[in-house]
């Protein structure tokens, strides 16, 4: 097997940064436990799946060393992109043919055919994405819920002699994380430690419930709101404490007929804004597929889907220009492990594109963050409606 170029892998179009990377040890060390395990085994991609490949490393360097038809499930909508700008770049956008020469058609459309000797195709987190697969591997994820659902997936959906090979920083990694995965499997074995990161080995499925655990449900009697999350969506089916915020104010938002939820996350803000008013069409967006998700089963618990549209979308990317009256925002401050405030101002000039002249961009962020400035410079004028000692929320109208 030749080296890889991970260094030729790009973010692009999520955020680029001096210290932000396309790849990590931890994608390396899958990447070769996960080829001497499929020689070992005799598997020629399509029985590979992967999880959380966040830009293409593991996904593409199994290609290189020619595995074909491997399933891979990314959650961001940015990384499923990069994937395919990246797979393009490096030539391997499809397998070559028999004279050597490859054929040149876009990643995305050519590995959507897994076993038909493409380099690979993307998937939800469902049976299409597991059927059949004996070897998934998994970059671990922050959030012990989504390790669940992803752990009962597997279990649920794979072979029986499936392996699935997780691997993450030592320094984000607990042991909370094995007793996830020994829910579902009966064999959980953490390997030695290797360049700052570490893998865990999990065998032999354990029986798994009739019903899956994902979305849980609750419901939250002073808003009249029935909240679903998926493991992989921020704050669960609670209301964190920011949005909270912005919940309080809500009622002095116009009530208009377009609007949008940006960054929607499970979509409370969409559900409580369309509840609240009934002639409004609300578009709920985000680049999490999890969110999505969560966000698509709260409008239908509660009997909205013919006013809210749920979209997976880089910062409302497929949205027309001007074409909106009111977005939303709770914008994050993280991007993975790092807090970085480059993410809100993607979706601060987001706003800016969506937005009519005239149109108003309500926003909640930490205190900490001083972005009125910003949001005037790039929306409008802004004031600030509300402040807590954790948050701030500001209206801006877009010039």
């Amino acid at each position: 097997m030749s080296e890889f170029p991970y260094d030729r892998l790009r973010r692009f179009p999520d955020v680029e940064a001096p210290n932000l990377q396309a790849h990590d040890a931890t994608d390396l060390l899958l990447v070769e436990r996960g080829c001497a395990l499929a020689a070992d085994r005799g598997l020629t991609g399509s029985e590979i799946a992967v999880i959380g490949d966040e830009y293409g490393a593991i996904t593409l360097a199994l290609a290189d060393a020619g595995f074909h038809g491997v399933r891979v499930h990314q959650d961001l909508a940015t990384g499923r992109r990069a994937l395919v700008r990246n797979a393009a770049a490096l030539g391997l956008s499809r397998t070559p043919d028999a004279d050597g020469v490859s054929t040149g058609d876009e990643a995305e459309r050519a590995g959507s055919h897994p076993g038909s000797g493409t380099p690979f195709a993307s998937h939800e987190l469902d049976a299409e994405l597991l059927a059949g697969a004996r070897l998934v591997l998994l970059q671990l994820p922050k959030a012990l819920a989504e390790l669940e659902e992803i752990a009962d997936a597997v279990a649920r959906w794979a072979a029986d002699d499936v392996v699935l090979v997780a691997g993450g920083r030592v320094k984000h990694m607990t042991l909370a994380q094995n007793d996830v995965l020994a829910r579902s499997f009966a064999r959980v074995q953490a390997q030695r430690a290797e360049r700052k990161s570490r893998l865990i080995v999990a065998e032999e499925p354990r029986d798994v419930p009739q019903t899956p655990p994902f979305p849980v449900h609750a419901t939250h009697a002073e808003l009249g709101l029935t909240l679903a999350a998926h493991g992989g969506a921020f704050a669960g089916a609670r209301i964190d404490i920011g949005t909270r915020v912005l919940l309080e104010v809500l009622d002095r938002v116009p009530s208009e007929e377009n609007v949008v939820d940006l960054g929607c996350g499970t979509g409370v803000l969409a559900a409580v804004y369309a509840l609240t008013h009934p002639d409004a069409r609300v578009i709920a967006t985000d680049r999490s597929a999890a969110a999505v998700a969560s966000a698509r089963a709260t409008v239908a618990a509660n009997g909205l889907d013919e006013r809210v549209e749920v979209t997976h979308d880089d910062a409302g990317s497929e949205l027309p220009d001007a074409g909106v009256d009111v977005v939303l925002l709770n914008p994050p401050f993280h991007l993975g492990a790092s807090v970085h405030t480059a993410a809100a101002t993607r979706l601060f000039e987001a706003a800016a594109r969506l937005l009519k002249p005239g149109g108003e961009l309500w926003t909640v962020y930490n205190s900490s963050l001083s972005y009125k400035g910003e949001l005037a410079r790039r929306i409008g004028p802004t004031e600030q409606v509300r402040r807590t000692s954790k948050f701030t929320v500001t209206r801006s109208v877009r010039r």
